[in-house]
């Protein structure tokens, strides 16, 4: 972390199955590098332009418009940056048992 503002995360709901946090970016504000323990799947609440800053020192930029979905598997690590110029946020669902895509694709 360098100088950069920090994320605002909120936890929502933590169950046995799952955390649901909303994370508040101010323009420039990133969440620190992190380890993710569980697979997970963000929804953007807002225009999401963000930087992935990667352990091997790349950065990937993602743009996602609000209401898109992504996931990803346990033992991502990373440094999420709000590469815009307007606030962002997203909910980060975190599935403590697992990912069943299955599932999600019955719904």
């Amino acid at each position: 972390m360098g100088d950069r503002p920090q994320a605002q995360p909120q936890t929502l709901t933590d169950t046995e199955a799952h955390c649901i946090t909303r994370f508040d970016f101010a323009p420039g504000a990133e969440t620190g590098w992190h380890v993710h323990g569980f697979d997970y799947v963000i929804v953007a609440l807002t225009e999401c332009n963000m930087k992935l800053e990667m352990p091997d020192g790349t950065v990937n930029e993602v743009s996602l418009p609000p209401g898109q979905t992504y996931h990803r598997p346990t033992g991502v690590e990373h440094n999420v940056i709000n590469g815009g110029d307007a606030p962002m946020a997203f909910v980060e669902v975190e599935f403590k048992q697992g990912l069943d895509l299955d599932l999600l694709d019955q719904g």
